[in-house]
């Protein structure tokens, strides 16, 4: 008993246990971490679910609406393109692989306001520059009908942000993140905080073509990641001391 004693109170012993919980404490942290992305995914998906079922919102008669909390409504909206205030979203594949951008112009509408439109997917070949886009110009009063989409300042992890202007330059024509405060900077006119992507017609393969994810509305594996991780710390916990000891015995 006091051999055992001194082995459990020894400096090795103290050092190797201190480690151990270390790992252990990661492990939980870990575990902990996986549950949360959980419940960030299940409160996705409860939104998801709900501004699906709500009717089309008419983007005309919704300035007082917070368009912010309803990403992925349904939404119809009418108004003039002004093609001369358009950008391209860059690396943008269709779905034969081909690289091309996605384009984004201005949509007027009554009140002075403009909402943006992801009106999709065009060649790289051939729209090198601005003027190049205009090939795609639609004239007139038009109404679409799509999803709203909220826009993204800062890149994914390992994704590329969006060039900052340099000295002498007023505006960006290629972007690589849809940021709707940095567009609605270079526009003469008040830009809504959201943006619309059209719905999808099978039958367009005329370019622009429009383009919506496909929304993964699972639970994920999160929650099997954390039993994982809460087990790990678990065999790790109680199989070190038992292991240890038994190593010293012999």
């Amino acid at each position: 008993m006091r051999r055992l004693l001194g082995i459990m109170f020894s400096r090795r012993w103290i050092l190797i246990t201190f480690i151990v919980l270390a790992i252990c404490a990661v492990f939980v942290r870990l575990g902990f971490w996986q549950l949360s992305r959980l419940q960030e995914r299940l409160a996705f998906n409860a939104h998801y679910f709900e501004v699906r079922a709500m009717p089309p919102l008419d983007l005309n008669t919704a300035s007082s609406a917070d368009l912010t909390t309803m990403e992925y409504r349904n939404v119809t909206v009418t108004g003039k393109f002004d093609s001369q205030n358009q950008v391209v979203l860059l690396n943008q594949y269709n779905d034969k692989n081909v690289l091309g951008y996605h384009l984004l112009t201005p949509l007027l509408l009554d009140n002075g306001s403009a909402v943006l439109v992801e009106r999709g997917w065009i060649p790289a070949d051939g729209n090198k520059s601005p003027s190049d886009w205009h090939q795609y110009d639609q004239a007139g009063e038009v109404t679409l009908s799509g999803i709203l989409r909220l826009g993204q300042a800062a890149p994914e992890l390992g994704g590329v942000p969006n060039p900052t202007l340099t000295p002498g330059q007023t505006r960006l024509d290629f972007w690589y993140l849809i940021d709707l405060n940095r567009i609605g900077q270079q526009l003469p006119y008040p830009l809504l905080p959201v943006y619309v992507q059209p719905n999808v017609d099978a039958a367009d393969t005329r370019p622009p073509i429009p383009f919506q994810p496909d929304v993964d509305t699972s639970n994920g594996p999160h929650l099997s990641y954390a039993i994982q991780w809460f087990s790990f710390a678990t065999i790790l916990f109680l199989a070190y001391p038992l292991l240890y000891l038994r190593k010293q015995e012999k």
